[in-house]
């Protein structure tokens, strides 16, 4: 037990470190921070902004790719549901969140 003591209180008697440490402390989060919203918060903002843009502008005759994987051509677009037709006279319906990408848009 003396020695636990003994340890506890050597690591107490120190002070407060160098002058200056708690401000180095200070700066180097804010730039561990600057870098995690630079590298990775933002491009996944922008690519959530991207994604719903896409989801949003969805149209009849566009040719897409779920999420699992499935290819189809837009038949009917409701509010939340998209038809598509993925072989002749094969109609699924699908989440208009489970759209991953548009491979061709409606040529008019």
């Amino acid at each position: 037990m003396t020695g636990i003591a003994y340890a506890m209180g050597a690591g107490g008697a120190g002070g407060g470190g160098a002058p200056g440490g708690d401000m180095s402390f200070i700066v180097v989060m804010v730039a561990i921070f600057a870098i995690f919203y630079f590298l990775l918060i933002r491009p996944q903002q922008k690519k959530q902004k991207e994604t719903k843009a896409m989801l949003s502008n969805l149209a009849h005759g566009d040719i897409v790719v779920t999420v699992g994987g499935l290819h189809g051509k837009i038949t009917a677009v409701a509010e939340q549901v998209v038809t598509l037709e993925i072989a002749d006279k094969v109609k699924i319906k699908v989440s208009r969140g489970h759209i991953a990408t548009i491979i061709q848009k409606e040529t008019s």
